[in-house]
């Protein structure tokens, strides 16, 4: 479903992104790891829109989507999420799953002077399917919360509600198990897993929890100084000890430097 080919992104010197090539699989939930530095977010960037790549290419099922803007990917159905959640801090979560499709009849002022009717009409059925999204991850109990007021991770569950909006065919996922405690993390690991094997989405997930990875992944890329360093399933990248080694260095147990 997503190729990258041959990706190079420098920062002056620095190398951020070098030569990386990968694919993604359509239905597949893959996991990029990486220690820090590695190249991963600015990957992502690329990917989603908010960086130019130097060189190098991003296909999206056959088409090329290298140099095209957020907003233009926003609407082939690629999403990214954030390790800061986004959130509109002062709308409830109704409200915020209700921002989320484009091109709505009530940001035109002449559908809202004549065309009033049409306006509602579009509005209920938008209200409709973020009461579906919210009932589909449990967050009824704050649907007239203000966002603000959520937690770490109720915000990551919010920020995936809003992919389900406009029904993503490949969201990115940036660390979406930072900061939430281990109960929420669960529950988010669980949607991811439900929307994948229910709605057929795709996932490309930057994570650093080697549990989450674990739980959901298949297959797990490794990434180290800005190229692809190993490939596999998490017991093949666990047992790797190149991967080990771009983490912390020889000797160290499997799990312990992953998890580091």
């Amino acid at each position: 479903m997503l190729k990258i080919n041959n990706v190079k992104k420098n920062f002056g010197g620095l190398k951020a992104v070098n030569n990386a090539s990968m694919h993604v699989k359509k239905g597949s939930i893959t996991g990029l790891i990486g220690p820090n530095g590695a190249g991963k977010t600015t990957l992502f960037n690329v990917i989603a829109g908010n960086l130019q790549s130097d060189s190098g290419e991003v296909v999206l099922n056959d088409e090329k989507i290298s140099g095209l803007k957020s907003y233009e990917l926003f609407y082939k159905g690629v999403l990214r999420t954030f390790q800061i959640a986004h959130e509109f801090t002062s709308l409830t979560v109704l409200e915020n799953l209700m921002m989320v499709p484009g091109n709505q009849f009530g940001e035109n002022l002449l559908y809202s002077w004549f065309k009033n009717s049409v306006v509602k009409k579009q509005e209920e059925k938008i209200r409709a399917k973020a009461i579906e999204v919210i009932n589909f991850l449990n967050l009824t109990h704050l649907t007239q919360e203000v966002a603000g007021n959520l937690s770490g991770g109720q915000k990551k569950l919010l920020e995936l509600g809003r992919t389900m909006m406009v029904d993503a065919k490949l969201v990115l996922l940036d660390e979406v198990g930072a900061g939430v405690n281990r109960t929420l993390l669960n529950e988010i690991s669980d949607a991811i897993i439900r929307l994948n094997k229910e709605k057929d989405y795709t996932f490309f997930v930057i994570e650093h929890d080697m549990d989450l990875i674990e739980k959901i992944c298949d297959p797990v890329i490794v990434m180290a100084e800005g190229s692809v360093l190993f490939q596999g399933s998490f017991d093949e990248v666990k047992s790797n000890e190149d991967v080990i080694e771009a983490y912390l260095g020889r000797g160290m147990k499997p799990k312990e430097a992953l998890n580091s």
